[in-house]
């Protein structure tokens, strides 16, 4: 278990991606997912209530609901540490003051508890000043609603700007950064955004730490994949990503693990990262990024040369 920095939350090496549920898992394969994960030893969900909007004859909030239900009927809410977040359900737009009150009730009252552990700012939302953004977020985390704050999703600079005006203002400051990064997408991560976690002593949770499912192993070349995320990684589908994916197999077997936790491990050794974050369908899925991994400082520099992006 690990403490997020400048937090008193101890979780999991694994934040365990919530976005499925209610997509591509229905009720009983979610509940399935989530007690392996709890009786490995995981305690770290991470969900949205824009989740999953996106598949036709939802509204959004489904995955909340999933969590909720099998929160109560598992009675282990206090065992947990439960991330959602708010400005990107077509119903729920924005961070507005307004906006945060109302969507972190339909939160609650959706995953039936009466606090979220990691509230997060989605996406940013530049039509809303953030002194207006961060001082909802402190009215709710001084009722207890809210024990942290994060932004997903946020440039280095808007980051950075939230922060500062944090400090200014004695608001509730964002204690993580949510975004993309993995070993196909190192950028804008490394070359702007992890220079401003450094300064302000906060940490990462990456999400698509698998990119979309091409770090698992599972497309290789001339292999036609069946699964509704397939057409997301054609862009990886080159010589830079083979290379990629050739390195993670020779590292995982010298470690007799699967590549996905390979491709996990290379997240958590970066100073930066706290715990990545990483969906799994099936009770198989889950079993596979669980596998724990520590890479040699040898293995971690293979793995950066062959996702090194080449300039033309």
């Amino acid at each position: 278990m690990i403490t997020i920095p400048n937090t008193q939350l101890l979780v999991h090496p694994l934040c365990l991606g919530g976005n499925v549920f209610g997509w591509s898992a229905n009720e009983a394969e979610s509940f399935a997912v989530l007690d392996t994960y709890v009786a490995a030893g995981g305690n770290f969900i991470d969900t949205a209530d824009v989740y999953s909007e996106w598949k036709e004859g939802n509204v959004g909030g489904e995955s909340e609901i999933i969590i909720g239900n099998w929160m109560k009927s598992r009675g282990n809410r206090h065992d947990l540490v439960i991330a959602t977040k708010v400005s990107k359900l077509s119903t729920r737009p924005g961070l507005s003051a307004s906006n945060i009150k109302a969507g972190l009730e339909d939160s609650l009252r959706r995953l039936q508890t009466d606090h979220i552990d990691l509230y997060y700012s989605h996406a940013d939302d530049p039509s809303t000043p953030l002194e207006e953004t961060l001082s909802a977020f402190t009215q709710e985390v001084t009722s207890g609603k809210i024990h942290y704050i994060g932004a997903s999703q946020h440039t280095a600079s808007r980051l950075a700007l939230a922060l500062e005006i944090s400090q200014e203002n004695s608001f509730a400051r964002y204690v993580v950064l949510q975004d993309q990064y993995n070993l196909m997408e190192r950028n804008p991560f490394e070359s702007e955004q992890m220079e401003v976690l450094r300064k302000y002593g906060i940490s990462a949770l990456p999400f698509f730490g698998l990119a979309r499912g091409f770090l698992t192993g599972k497309y290789r070349p001339g292999v036609k994949v069946d699964s509704i995320r397939a057409s997301g990684v054609k862009e990886y589908e080159n010589e830079r990503g083979w290379k990629v994916i050739e390195t993670l197999e020779v590292i995982a077997k010298n470690h007799n693990s699967s590549i996905s936790a390979v491709s996990l491990a290379w997240l958590r050794s970066n100073p930066a990262v706290s715990t990545p974050i990483a969906s799994a369908r099936t009770v198989g899925q889950l079993k596979e990024i669980m596998q724990e991994v520590t890479l040699s400082a040898e293995e971690v520099a293979s793995l950066n040369s062959a996702s090194e992006v080449t300039q033309a």
